[in-house]
């Protein structure tokens, strides 16, 4: 079983990103709810069909599986909860870690979301000078919530 152990926090200012290039994401879920969600994703030239679990604190099970484009392309349009999720994702070393940082675009233009994957929950690591508030326990920024709630209607 895969497990997913991720903190997130939003950004402080926008000096991680000096000549990083992000990958374009397109996502969108075709099930939402406390228990579960499935999420349909490109990134860049790749696909990806993902389930999750329900989280307790900030580790939950995670299964995600390479799918074919076309296909992912398909469902994104036609059976995909509406609205689906656009944004850049770029990639910082820092320290020991890597943090994936995402711009939103569309209704969730504006927001700014970092994270960090650790491979245990009390695991250390650096905080970059970029962070700002951790969020990873409020679900108001997990990308489900945010494509039924965009950040732009808050």
């Amino acid at each position: 079983m895969g497990i997913e152990i991720e903190r997130k926090y939003l950004l402080k200012n926008d000096s991680w990103k000096k000549d990083s290039k992000g990958t374009y994401i397109h996502q969108g879920y075709l099930n939402r709810s406390e228990d579960r969600t499935v999420r349909i994703r490109i990134a860049g030239s790749n696909a990806y069909v993902t389930i999750k679990g329900k989280s307790q604190g900030i580790s939950r099970s995670e299964f995600e599986y390479e799918i074919p484009v076309k296909d992912a392309q398909t469902m994104l349009d036609t059976l995909c909860e509406q609205t689906c999720i656009e944004k850049h994702r770029y990639q910082q070393t820092y320290g020991q870690h890597v943090w994936q940082i995402d711009e939103f675009h569309g209704d969730n233009q504006g927001l700014f979301l970092a994270e960090i994957e650790l491979s245990m929950e009390n695991e250390k690591f650096e905080i970059p000078p970029w962070i700002g508030k951790e969020v990873s326990g409020n679900p108001r920024y997990f990308n489900s919530n945010l494509s039924k709630h965009p950040f732009t209607k808050w």
